[in-house]
C-alpha cells in the first residue's frame, strides 16, 4: 500500500520548508499538502522513515555560511526572529515570484513565527507556523545529512557543536564584576561563621572559666574575651604591669584594673602548662576567624556596590545580600512582584496561615531593615508593603541599567524616609515620578559636566600644544636671527679688516708719491734759477 502521504498526489498550493542549519541554510518541497493537513498523525508516523518522507519532501536549494562568525550572525538574527540580507537574496532567487494583485499559490513553512512574520512583511511571501509544518521540519533535521550529499561523516556534527558553543558564550553576556554568585556564598559563608564563632567563643569561656571565672562577667565580648584570655594566660602571674596592655585591649581602665584584682582573689582552678597553651590555641583560633568575618563583611559590602547599589543604599548591604541570595539571583529577585518580596522569607508561615486560614505574614527577609523597626505597631505593615514596592524597582534597575550608580537607592531611601513621617506627623510625600524625573536630570547634568570637563581639558591641552608649538617656532626664528646677525657681524668684521688694509696699502702708495713729487719740484727749481742764469 502506498505510503499515507502519497495518498492524494493531487496538489493545490505548492510548499516548501524553510530549515536553518549549522552550516547553512535549506529550502525544501514538500507534496501531498491536502491529505497532510488532514492527518497530522500520518506525518508523525512516516518521519522516521527516509524513503517515505524523502518521496514527500525533496530539496531544492541549499545556501552555506561562509564562516562560523557568519553562521553565528544568521543563527542570532532567526532566534530574533530578523531576516537577514542573505535570506532575503536566498528565498527570493529560489522561490517563485510574488505578483501584487494575484493571490501566491505557493507558502513558506519556518519554525519561528516571528521569522515568518517578518518574512512576509519584507517580501509578501506567504508563511506559516504550525503543528504540521514542525513536524515536517522534524524529518528534515532527522534525515538532513541525506539530503545534502556533499557533507562528509561528522562534518554535520562539528558545526552544530561549534555553533552551539558560540551562540550560548554570545547569550550570556555578563560583567566579571557584577556576577552575583559571590554575594550569595558570600552571605551563606558570613551567617555560618556567626554561628561557628558564637559557639567556639562560648567553648573558650567555659573553658578559660575553668581557670578563672570572674572574668566572663567582666568581658561580656565574645572577640574580646578571646583575646584578654590569651593576654592574660595565666591568672596568677597578673599583676599591675599588665594593666596598660588590657587597657589598650578593652578600652577601659577601670575594667583592666577590676580584671586584675579579679585575679589576685579568684577561685578558679590551676591549669597545666599544657592546659593553658591548648586554650591560647583555640582563643587565637576563634580571633582568626573573627578577623577574617571582618574582611568577609567588608568584602560582601564592596561587591553590592557593583552588583546592586541601589538595593544596597535602600535597606543595606546585609538585607540587600539575603534577599538576592533567597531569590537565588538578582535577575529573578528582580523578576518578582512586591507582594512576592515583600514575604520573601516567611514562606513557611505563609503556607501555615493558608492551610488554617489564618493571618498571611506582613514582611519576610525585609523585616531586619530598620524602616520597619522605626515604624509603630498599627503602620509596619504598610511601611513593609511600600519598602517592598520600592526594593522591586531599585532591583530592576540594578538589574538592567547598563551603569552603577547610588542615586536612585538613595532617592528611594528618602521616599520611605517622607512615608515613615507622612504616618507619623501627617507630612504629604513626593510622588514617585517626579523623584525620578529629578535623579535622571540630576544623572543627565552630571554627564553634560563631566563631557565639558573633558572637552575643557581637551582645549587646554591643545591650547598648551599650540601654546608650545608657537614657543617652538619664536625659538626657532631667534635661533635663526641670532645666527644671522652673527653672520652679518662677521661679514661686517671682515670688511673693517679688508677696508682696513685697503687704507693701509694707499697710505704707503701715497707717500711715495710724495717723495717722489718732492723731487721733482727741486730739480725743476733749479732748472728754473739755471735758465733765468
Amino acid at each position: 500500500p502506498l505510503s499515507p502521504l502519497l495518498k492524494q498526489p493531487k496538489q493545490r498550493m505548492a510548499m516548501y520548508l524553510l530549515y536553518e542549519s549549522s552550516s547553512g541554510y535549506g529550502l525544501f518541497e514538500a507534496h501531498g499538502l491536502d491529505e497532510i493537513g488532514q492527518n497530522t498523525e500520518a506525518v508523525r508516523s512516516s518521519v522516521s522513515d527516509l524513503s517515505r518522507f524523502g518521496r514527500v519532501v525533496q530539496l531544492t536549494a541549499f545556501h552555506p555560511f561562509e564562516s562560523a562568525l557568519d553562521a553565528l550572525n544568521q543563527v542570532n538574527a532567526v532566534s530574533e526572529g530578523v531576516m537577514t540580507d542573505e535570506l532575503r537574496s536566498f528565498l527570493e532567487l529560489n522561490l517563485p515570484k510574488v505578483k501584487e494583485g494575484k493571490k501566491p499559490k505557493f507558502s513558506l513553512g519556518t519554525s519561528e513565527p516571528k521569522l515568518g512574520s517578518h518574512i512576509l512583511e519584507a517580501t509578501k511571501i506567504p508563511c506559516q507556523s504550525n503543528e504540521f509544518v514542525l513536524e515536517l521540519l522534524r524529518g528534515v533535521r532527522l534525515h538532513f545529512d541525506r539530503f545534502i550529499k556533499d557533507l562528509k561523516p561528522g562534518d554535520l556534527e562539528k558545526s552544530q557543536l561549534g555553533l552551539a558553543h558560540s551562540y550560548s558564550r554570545a547569550k550570556v553576556k555578563f560583567n566579571v564584576n557584577r556576577v552575583d554568585n559571590m554575594v550569595i556564598q558570600a552571605i551563606f559563608l558570613l551567617d555560618t561563621l556567626d554561628k561557628d564563632i558564637n559557639s567556639f567563643a562560648m567553648r573558650v569561656r567555659e573553658w578559660y572559666s575553668w581557670h578563672f571565672p570572674e572574668l566572663v562577667k567582666i568581658v561580656n565580648d565574645n572577640y574580646l574575651y578571646a583575646r584578654v584570655s590569651k593576654m592574660i594566660d595565666d591568672k596568677s602571674k597578673l599583676t599591675e604591669d599588665h594593666i596598660p596592655m588590657l587597657t589598650e585591649v578593652l578600652g577601659d581602665e577601670d575594667k583592666a584594673k577590676e580584671v586584675v584584682e579579679a585575679g589576685k582573689a579568684s577561685m578558679g582552678q590551676d591549669l597545666s602548662p599544657l592546659d593553658l597553651i591548648n586554650v591560647q590555641t583555640f582563643a587565637q583560633k576563634v580571633m582568626d576567624l573573627a578577623d577574617y568575618r571582618k574582611k568577609l563583611y567588608d568584602y560582601l559590602v564592596s561587591k553590592m556596590s557593583d552588583i546592586a547599589p541601589n538595593l544596597a543604599a535602600l535597606i543595606g548591604e546585609m538585607v540587600a545580600a539575603r534577599l538576592i541570595s533567597h531569590a537565588g539571583s538578582l535577575t529573578n529577585l528582580a523578576k518578582c512582584p512586591s507582594s512576592t518580596l515583600q514575604i520573601l522569607g516567611a514562606e513557611k508561615a505563609l503556607f501555615r496561615a493558608l492551610k488554617t486560614r489564618g493571618n498571611t505574614p506582613k514582611y519576610g527577609l525585609i523585616f531586619h531593615s530598620s524602616f520597619i523597626g522605626r515604624a509603630s505597631a498599627k503602620n509596619k505593615g504598610r511601611i513593609a508593603r511600600y519598602l517592598a514596592n520600592k526594593c522591586s524597582i531599585a532591583s530592576r534597575i540594578d538589574c538592567f541599567a547598563d551603569g552603577a550608580t547610588t542615586a536612585f537607592g538613595e532617592k528611594l531611601r528618602e521616599q520611605v524616609e517622607e512615608r515613615l513621617d507622612f504616618y507619623d506627623k501627617g507630612v504629604a510625600p513626593r510622588k514617585n515620578v517626579d523623584v525620578m524625573k529629578e535623579v535622571i536630570e540630576n544623572l543627565q547634568n552630571k554627564d553634560e559636566e563631566g563631557k565639558d570637563a573633558s572637552g575643557k581639558k581637551s582645549k587646554k591641552k591643545k591650547a598648551k600644544g599650540e601654546e608650545e608649538e608657537e614657543a617652538a617656532v619664536d625659538e626657532e626664528k631667534s635661533e635663526k636671527k641670532k645666527k644671522k646677525e652673527k653672520r652679518k657681524m662677521e661679514t661686517e668684521e671682515e670688511n673693517e679688516k679688508s677696508e682696513k688694509k685697503k687704507k693701509k696699502s694707499k697710505s704707503a702708495g701715497g707717500d711715495e708719491e710724495t717723495e717722489d713729487g718732492g723731487q721733482s719740484k727741486k730739480k725743476s727749481k733749479k732748472k728754473k734759477s739755471k735758465s733765468e742764469e
